[in-house]
């Protein structure tokens, strides 16, 4: 739904609009027949997901793969050398050794026929994720649904359920050729789409999904990557922070002035919680107990939001904190220098 079209919905339906064009219209962006303003039974089934904080989907591109040795090697890793077994788009599942090779020469020979460009990308590799707990197989099945809607019929790809992290989550590799001559080259706008067609099909298999841009739930700091949070859980500080730390340790103390998208993240997060709220307090007034214990619900929403931090706001008061740690340590030793000072002061008077 392009921005143009915001006036066209009730005023609730910005909390979870996205600043990315997106190429499909989703039923919560459709209005409502009579009354553009009015809520729809989708845009209320949204909410209702949003404020009880379903689990998130995630939809994330791990990277692509360039030459034969390459691919071979990701499909070798994705399935656990064989170990685990790979579904294709034609519906065959490849199992075991046997499979894994059967897969890499099939994949190896339409590439080998592409000699234009060495270093072209022959697939673009993504995992889907969900939270510990979900059931693996309605999250492959998923999976297998997405895939079938987004590539069918236009690109090869595989996938490899992996149940042995406690995320259940599902590596697909698509061959970046497709069948018309197109490549795949995923926007922001497709993986925002990605995300939100991989969480209705774990809806329809019963399984409780959201996706949802950040700004929604109130965050305005991204997540780590994968790489820094490996980092930080070998007990190292990554070099990204370490620079940032740098950075901000650089600036003077008395600059306090915020940056002008900082300005402009508390202005939009201060509108989203406005309207969360005005809805809260619209429903409040019905006779329905359903609106009552919704509206109740938002407020406890948006009290358990995070605060408006971004990362350099973090970052200072980390310093910040750490010297007041220091001073306070200093202190007592600047005590005991003092009072010895002044003892050998009297003894020297006598």
């Amino acid at each position: 739904m392009s921005r143009g079209k915001a006036d066209d919905l009730p005023p609730i339906s910005y909390v979870w609009q996205t600043p990315i064009r997106r190429p499909k219209r989703q039923p919560w962006d459709m209005p409502a027949p009579v009354d553009g303003k009015a809520i729809t039974p989708a845009m209320r089934g949204r909410l209702e997901r949003i404020v009880s904080r379903v689990p998130e989907v995630m939809v994330k591109i791990t990277g692509r793969t360039k030459g034969v040795a390459h691919l071979c090697s990701h499909l070798a890793y994705i399935t656990r050398n064989g170990d685990l077994a790979a579904e294709t788009e034609t519906g065959v599942v490849m199992e075991g050794r046997e499979g894994l090779s059967d897969l890499q020469d099939r994949w190896s020979e339409d590439v080998a026929l592409d000699l234009r460009r060495a270093n072209r990308t022959l697939s673009v590799n993504m995992i889907l994720s969900m939270p510990p707990g979900t059931d693996g197989t309605k999250v492959r099945d998923a999976v297998r649904a997405f895939a079938i809607d987004t590539f069918e019929g236009r690109h090869d790809y595989a996938f490899v359920l992996h149940q042995d992290d406690v995320h259940p989550h599902v590596h697909l590799t698509v061959r970046a050729a497709g069948y018309d001559g197109r490549r795949l080259n995923p926007r922001k706008a497709d993986l925002h789409q990605w995300r939100e067609q991989f969480a209705q099909e774990l809806r329809s298999r019963g399984v409780a999904a959201e996706a949802t841009p950040r700004r929604t739930r109130g965050k305005v700091r991204k997540s780590d990557r994968g790489k820094v949070r490996a980092i930080k859980e070998r007990g190292e500080q990554p070099r990204v922070e370490r620079q940032a730390r740098e950075e901000v340790a650089r600036v003077q103390s008395w600059e306090t002035a915020e940056r002008p998208w900082e300005t402009r993240i508390r202005e939009r997060q201060a509108n989203i919680r406005t309207r969360y709220l005005a809805f809260a307090e619209e429903i409040s007034r019905s006779d329905d107990p359903a609106d009552k214990i919704l509206s109740e619900r938002i407020r406890g929403f948006v009290e358990q939001m995070p605060p408006l931090e971004t990362r350099r706001h973090a970052l200072r008061e980390e310093l910040a904190r750490m010297s007041a740690l220091r001073k306070s340590q200093r202190e007592p030793l600047q005590r005991d220098d003092d009072r010895r000072d002044r003892g050998l002061g009297k003894d020297r008077s006598r």
